[in-house]
């Protein structure tokens, strides 16, 4: 449960102000259909983070222990590093295929590319190397995902408006900091 919890709470700040959150409110904006988008968003999420999951998973077994705890803790403290740069999407973003993909297709399609080699992934690939339970771990990503993104569907501007992003940001680089720094004195759970 440790796991599920850590990696929930993990993505769901270093979601806040990135690129597929824009991604989440530009869609609402422009579709105004908010279950379509939310059921997009996770069975994106779910398949890119199993994917990612699996990828830290078979890592550990090819890294030795040692190298693993060096390379992980240098995997989190870059993540602390990216959290310092927010993202931003680029109005070439907007998803062109839409009328034939349809908006659950549309959210399916953009989120799952739009996470590729993006901050969460990157952590769903760095915790799932760190601890055994790699299917807790895609489900607390998953979730923190769908906490970060879904309400943004529901109340867009409004939520990102009031949200102090860049603290958010500063918490979520502190705790990938933390993360990495505990990875290279050799801390597990």
């Amino acid at each position: 449960m440790e796991t599920f919890l850590v990696a929930t709470g993990i993505v769901a700040l270093a979601e806040m102000g990135d690129k597929t959150q824009l991604l989440a409110l530009l869609l609402a904006a422009r579709y105004r259909r908010p279950w379509p988008i939310v059921w997009g968003i996770f069975i994106a999420t779910v398949v890119n983070h199993a994917l990612a999951g699996a990828l830290g998973h078979a890592v550990t077994r090819v890294l030795g222990p040692e190298l693993l705890r060096w390379v992980l803790g240098a995997s989190f403290i870059a993540m602390a590093v990216w959290m310092l740069m927010p993202d931003r999407l680029d109005d070439d973003g907007t998803p062109a295929a839409a009328p034939r993909l349809g908006v659950f297709g549309t959210t399916v399609l953009a989120f799952f590319l739009a996470e590729m080699g993006d901050k969460t992934q990157i952590a769903t690939v760095a915790l799932a190397a760190r601890h055994p339970h790699w299917l807790a771990v895609v489900g607390g990503t998953t979730l923190g995902m769908m906490l970060a993104n879904a309400p943004v569907v529901w109340f867009g501007d409004r939520l990102l408006r009031r949200l102090p992003v860049r603290a958010v940001h500063g918490v979520s680089a502190l705790i990938f900091l933390a993360l990495g720094v505990l990875a290279w004195l050799g801390w597990d759970n």
